[in-house]
């Protein structure tokens, strides 16, 4: 049995215990806080930084598309153009074939400078940046082209459309520069509160024992990370390749 002093003693240690508890708790509970909230403004501040990075990469990735278009597409009518006037002396009908490749190339330069336009870039969709890359391919005629979409388009946040668009533009610049391929489609499933997207070209593909670092898998894989999208790339040598992006959007 506890004497009169013990009890005195059990009660102000009980006094003192609780308050301290406390602290400590709100101690705790304060330090969990204060780290969830800087984990939360580092995991924000490296999704601005990826966000402005892959805006800048995809201006160059366009102004690198419009150096080649000038080049060989607009550059090359202009060229026969000229040609086609200077003979024109001994074939009078030379002159009728300048008009109308001068006229292909005012209609090439118009819509370079629709899909070059600030204002257009910055309003354009995800699906408008994937058919505006595809209207470019088939006009430089890198590749044949197929892109579908299946279920009810849905709005999508537009910096998630813009981390979107930059991986499928990796993946559809290593299609045009490394991998052969002739054909390239593009399948785009809208389901209830869930994006998904199938990429395939038929190029010479690589082995998946290799480095990816070279097609930039590591960025690709980054980027879906930070949007919480799922990405996987699938290959086989000679056979072609694929790239399918899932993205919930699940409240």
């Amino acid at each position: 049995m506890f004497q009169e002093g013990d009890k005195l003693l059990f009660i102000v240690g009980i006094m003192i215990l609780i308050p301290f508890s406390m602290v400590l708790l709100f101690v705790i509970f304060n330090n969990r806080k204060n780290k969830l909230i800087r984990q939360q403004m580092e995991e924000k501040k490296k999704f601005e930084t990826e966000l402005a990075e892959s805006q800048i990469e995809i201006r160059e990735e366009t102004l690198r598309n419009i150096s080649w278009e000038l080049h060989d597409n607009i550059g090359q009518l202009l060229t026969l153009a000229k040609i086609q006037l200077q003979n024109s002396n001994k074939d009078p009908k030379k002159i009728d074939e300048s008009v109308n490749i001068l006229g292909d190339a005012l209609r090439e330069l118009r819509a370079l400078s629709k899909s070059v336009n600030p204002e257009s870039l910055k309003n354009m969709s995800l699906l408008e940046a994937i058919n505006n890359e595809i209207e470019r391919f088939e006009r430089m005629n890198f590749i044949k082209t197929e892109f579908e979409i299946t279920g009810t388009p849905f709005e999508i946040p537009q910096k998630e459309e813009i981390i979107i668009f930059r991986i499928l533009q990796e993946f559809f610049a290593n299609t045009i520069r490394h991998s052969r391929a002739t054909e390239l489609r593009i399948k785009i499933i809208y389901k209830k509160e869930e994006l998904e997207i199938h990429t395939y070209d038929n190029g010479i593909g690589f082995d998946p024992n290799d480095n990816f670092n070279g097609i930039g898998l590591k960025n690709m894989n980054t980027r879906a990370a930070l949007i919480g999208a799922k990405l996987s790339l699938n290959s086989t040598p000679n056979k072609g390749t694929e790239l399918v992006i899932k993205k919930s959007f699940k409240t």
